[in-house]
């Protein structure tokens, strides 16, 4: 099964660093049958760009809460053993847990199949996005719109082989 994990920049330094992406249990986004319900479609590429999304916006979240963070989303795609992943049995059927499931323990990076990763044109909208959040949560139809904004830009997809690139030197 392939699973989306969000992070942040300094999140993917330390999974190169370390050789694992968390401690376990984490966060993952999936085409479950939920996200296949609302989605309303089998086109299975459409579906995991579906999950990839929501996992962006996952990692939007984490911007939120990290202000020294640099703005650009991370998402990781990495394929695991349908048994490796859980649904959350305190998540209710609600939108924002669409495709969330949990993975019991920590990932490897090796696993890592591709990173996404916004661009740097794109940090300004993901900046405001990130502060706009908890109004748009709130229901602010202007926040809506600034977080939309940022889920107008693609992440970029990178082979797992330019991760050392996107983290810098020294991680």
């Amino acid at each position: 099964m392939r699973v989306y994990v969000p992070l942040t920049l300094s999140g993917l330094a330390e999974a190169h660093r370390t050789g694992e992406l968390g401690t376990g249990p984490l966060v993952a986004y999936a085409v479950t049958p939920a996200l296949r319900e609302w989605c309303q479609s089998d086109d299975m590429e459409e579906l995991e760009y579906a999950a990839l999304s929501r996992a962006a916006l996952a990692s939007l979240r984490l911007l939120a809460a990290d202000a020294g963070a640099t703005r650009r989303r991370v998402v990781v795609a990495a394929d695991v053993s349908d048994g490796a992943v859980s649904a959350d049995p305190d998540r209710g059927p609600g939108p924002a847990a669409l495709g969330e499931v949990r993975l019991a323990g920590a990932l490897r990076l090796a696993k890592a199949a591709s990173v996404h990763v916004d661009s740097a044109d794109a940090e300004a909208d993901v900046a405001a996005a990130a502060g706009a959040l908890a109004a748009a949560d709130g229901g602010d139809d202007d926040a809506r719109s600034v977080v939309d904004g940022a889920e107008d830009h693609e992440l970029l997809w990178y082979a797992t082989q330019e991760i050392p690139g996107l983290v810098g030197p020294g991680h």
